[in-house]
């Protein structure tokens, strides 16, 4: 895209913001933000938010790499965590409760939305399930591994599935998040 796309402008906020602002509204405790070392002024952005940063020192990592770093830095007493990505920023705060909420019920097991049968985000990971992620496996690897485990949370969100790699998408987002105020 050419930019920081957590960056980029959504209702004159950065996207990154709606993203912790979710959060929040979400009642979500502990939250930690990891960037890389390249960090293209998110850090900035986030300055005064009770966030903890915590810096990806791995170039070129994947995204298990960063989960590990984020996990590192959490508060220990989290029964589960949440895994949300920096482009999906139309997560609603419901959504959010709702993972929780059926964490609550259901504290084992991996919680997935899901928005017209397709699998979203954020995936809600139980501590003890986590752990495995320190044994060098993806998330993808951790939900396959045993998908009796996996739990879906059907949502009416279409947030959880819509994230923004390209121009286009984040020119959908704009006329998405238009459509939600």
């Amino acid at each position: 895209m050419g930019r920081t796309k957590q960056l980029l402008l959504l209702d004159n906020k950065p996207v990154i913001r709606h993203c912790i602002d979710a959060l929040f509204a979400a009642d979500v405790g502990d939250v930690v933000v990891v960037v890389s070392t390249a960090d293209n002024g998110i850090t900035k952005t986030l300055s005064g938010l009770p966030v903890t940063v915590a810096v990806n020192t791995t170039a070129g990592s994947d995204m298990a790499e960063s989960v590990r770093t984020g996990f590192r830095a959490l508060d220990h007493s989290s029964s589960a965590i949440l895994v949300c990505l920096s482009d999906h920023p139309l997560v609603s705060p419901l959504s959010i409760m709702a993972l929780m909420d059926m964490h609550d019920r259901f504290p084992d097991k991996i919680i997935i939305p899901c928005y017209q049968g397709r699998r979203g985000h954020p995936g809600l990971f139980p501590r003890t399930v986590l752990d495995e992620i320190f044994s060098k496996i993806t998330l993808r690897d951790i939900v396959r591994k045993e998908s009796g485990r996996v739990l879906e949370l059907p949502s009416l969100d279409e947030g959880v599935v819509f994230d923004m790699d390209t121009r286009d998408d984040y020119e959908h987002l704009v006329g998405l998040f238009g459509r939600k105020k």
